[in-house]
């Protein structure tokens, strides 16, 4: 026996192929029954729904068939199907190379139309930031020099300068630059500024007036407390005639051959400085003769007290040879801090003649 479910839906197929009207009429089915649609590969569900009032019931052995019992009719069929989506629009194509090849001889014409460059332009140099160190020396009164140094890279950076065994600590401004007046011990000067990372430059000078006058120099570094006293024909300490630190003397009077001048070399603020005083008598030009008594002293202080210091004193005499002494002391402890010690034989008195 064919299935009678299965006639439906090969037929309702078939049928909306054709149309769907005609399903509509023919449906001779008891029970609800889902129409497959082919359209196009695509397949939809359509449910038919069966108004069950229209249905006269039939009961087993009453001789009737379906046929004859089916009083009412299919209603409400909706069909359902999937939209079919639209390709997108085509992009922007490229442009499509022209049909014929460039022509090489127009190519080659128009190139010779152009003017050719006989002259390239001269190249500009490149800016650039001198980094070189210079250094120059001129002379001054009283057999001194004025030391520039110039070094626009090391700038606010500490430095030595060297000249004839002395040695000081400088430090060049913002700029890279520093100016020294330095008394000469040579009469031909030679210094030389050295940094840290190596670097140094030289300059020389001639200090002719070097033999018409007298120079002691005592140096050290850090915090050894020396000091070089000058007592001038006979003066005690406080005189007139004592020069120091605290009473440097003047150039006037210098320039006179009445007293003599102290001149302290270095940087003090700097950590660990080198640090330089000299002492200068205008012998050749003194106005009478006489003895000065030079000495250095050691003042004690909680920095250098208990511990060994270093030392050394340069001598030159009416521009001759120059002699030099090294000093290594052991100071005493710290519960003598405030009195001083005389260091004897550091230096030579002078004897000064009439001029």
């Amino acid at each position: 026996m064919i299935n009678p479910r299965r006639i439906l839906t090969v037929g309702g197929t078939f049928a909306c192929a054709l149309g769907v009207g005609f399903i509509m009429q023919n449906a001779a089915s008891s029970e609800p029954v889902a129409t497959e649609v082919s359209m196009g590969g695509i397949i939809a569900a359509a449910p038919a729904q069966v108004v069950k009032d229209n249905f006269t019931q039939v009961s087993e052995g009453s001789g009737q068939t379906p046929e004859q019992e089916f009083t009412g009719k299919l209603t409400d069929i909706t069909l359902t199907s999937a939209s079919i989506p639209t390709p997108p629009k085509m992009g922007p194509q490229p442009k499509r190379l022209p049909a014929s090849p460039v022509d090489g001889a127009q190519i080659a014409r128009a190139a010779l139309t152009d003017q050719r460059i006989l002259k390239l332009p001269p190249e500009e140099p490149a800016p650039a930031f001198s980094c070189e160190i210079t250094m120059n020396a001129k002379p001054r009164a009283a057999a001194m020099a004025e030391v520039t140094v110039n070094a626009p890279c090391l700038v606010n950076e500490r430095f030595t300068l060297h000249h004839s065994g002395m040695m000081f600590t400088e430090v060049t401004d913002s700029k890279g630059n520093s100016r020294m007046i330095v008394p000469g011990l040579s009469p031909n000067a030679v210094f030389m500024a050295s940094f840290p990372n190596g670097e140094a430059a030289m300059a020389s000078v001639s200090l002719d007036a070097l033999e018409f006058y007298e120079r002691a120099v005592i140096q050290w570094q850090g915090d050894s407390g020396l000091q070089l006293h000058a007592l001038e024909y006979g003066a005690g300490y406080d005189d007139p005639g004592h020069v120091w630190a605290d009473a440097a003397g003047d150039f006037e009077q210098m320039a006179r051959g009445d007293r003599g001048v102290l001149t302290r070399l270095g940087a003090k603020d700097v950590p660990n400085a080198r640090l330089a005083e000299v002492y200068t008598f205008p012998s050749g030009a003194a106005q009478k003769p006489g003895d000065i008594h030079l000495s250095v002293e050691a003042e004690i202080t909680s920095a250098n007290c208990g511990r060994d210091i270093t030392a050394q004193s340069l001598e030159v005499r009416k521009g001759g040879t120059l002699r030099a002494r090294d000093l290594e002391l052991a100071m005493p402890a710290c519960d003598a801090t405030g009195d001083f010690l005389v260091l004897k034989n550091m230096l030579n008195d002078l004897k000064i003649a009439r001029k």
